[in-house]
């Protein structure tokens, strides 16, 4: 059985959740996916891909999921690139993230059907 991820740039999204989710986009930072549309068969592993452009050296990136229109993205995991990229916090080991001076990836492990969803990578600079 197939499974369909989606990504999306978060450019929009981050200005109607920035309170709530603490992230925050400067001038000329950009973030956007590599493929707005992977997919994968359950059981197997799937790796999401976003590009990111700033003259920051703290940086973090986020990964969120939305799964309903009845509430908002939910908290995935984040990792530190640049000068922070030793630090991190990913809650479920079923996540991995590597990060680039330029990129994020998340991993998801043992896909299920429930894993179907959109998801969003964001970018904060400090």
């Amino acid at each position: 059985m197939n499974v369909n991820y989606v990504l999306k740039h978060l450019h929009h999204v981050i200005t109607e959740f920035s309170v709530s989710l603490g992230v925050r986009l400067i001038a000329g930072a950009t973030i956007s996916p590599v493929r707005d549309e992977v997919s994968g068969r359950e059981g197997e592993n799937v790796k999401l891909s976003c590009q990111y452009q700033t003259t920051e050296t703290y940086i973090a990136l986020y990964w969120y999921r939305h799964d309903s229109d009845l509430q908002a993205p939910q908290f995935i995991l984040w990792k530190g690139a640049k000068s922070r990229s030793a630090l991190q916090y990913i809650p479920d080991n079923r996540y991995q993230s590597k990060t680039t001076g330029t990129s994020t990836e998340l991993t998801i492990s043992r896909l299920t059907l429930k894993d179907t969803a959109l998801y969003y990578c964001a970018l904060e600079t400090q």
